[in-house]
């Protein structure tokens, strides 16, 4: 698992990813309707504050958004034990 560096992805591509991210299923943000550019825009926000990041995972060949926390966990799940 890698992390990409999003500033060095194509903006339109970003917007694919980050739009596809936030209209996958599990990814409600509760009881009222957030319209998708405000979902689109409080990621790039996640992103600039170096929040969140996007992850490549070779094994699976996909690409995921993960909290700081979560990339850390799972790369540390990944490496063998010392």
């Amino acid at each position: 698992m890698i992390e990409v560096p999003w500033r060095e992805i194509a903006p339109d591509t970003l917007d694919a990813l980050i739009e596809e991210f936030v209209t996958r299923e599990g990814t409600e943000y509760g009881e009222s309707d957030v319209p998708l550019a405000r979902k689109v825009a409080q990621v790039r926000e996640q992103l600039r504050r170096n929040d969140v990041c996007i992850v490549f995972d070779e094994a699976m060949q996909s690409v995921n958004l993960l909290t700081r926390r979560q990339f850390a966990e799972r790369l540390q799940r990944l490496r063998p034990d010392d």
